[in-house]
């Protein structure tokens, strides 16, 4: 791990990273959040029952549009030709929350970290804003990558 911030020029002027040296890869990311929220909320989604319509499925729609319109939302993003991209959102009930997995795969110079996150994230803004007229306390958790491969830093991988 360098110690060196990449985003910033020799001035220190916010600046996106050249990539255009670097090789032609495929990359992939793994991302995950969790969104915890009361049990009778959950058993709305379980039920299709919320009054917005189908939760997850909308979700899933707008975590994909989320890891394809990444570069518009972060600044210094580069935007990629991304090939694949999977949220999968699965109930808890045990620890009433759904727990949120996109995987994002493109092949270019640049990783997909900010992608993964963005489609994980946007998943999660999403059961929120359909399910907060019957639960205003959800919270968003534990938005993090949890696997990186491809590119010359290789993989990375944590739970």
């Amino acid at each position: 791990m360098s110690d060196k911030l990449t985003h910033f020029d020799a001035a220190g002027h916010a600046a996106m990273v050249d990539v255009s040296a670097k090789e032609i890869t495929v990359r992939t990311a793994t991302a995950r959040a969790r969104l915890l929220m009361q049990a009778g909320t959950l058993k709305l989604i379980m039920e299709g029952t919320a009054k917005k319509g189908d939760v997850l499925g909308v979700a899933r729609l707008a975590g994909i549009m989320g890891a394809k319109r990444t570069a518009d939302l972060i600044p210094l993003c580069h935007p990629l030709p991304i090939v694949a991209v999977t949220v999968d959102l699965t109930p808890n009930i045990a620890e009433s929350t759904v727990e949120i997995e996109a995987t994002v795969r493109a092949t270019g110079r640049t990783g997909v970290e900010m992608e993964a996150l963005a489609a994980a994230s946007i998943a999660a803004l999403t059961v929120y804003d359909m399910c907060k007229a019957v639960d205003r306390g959800m919270r968003i958790d534990a938005i993090r990558v949890v696997h990186k491969g491809g590119g010359k830093s290789g993989e990375f991988s944590q739970e």
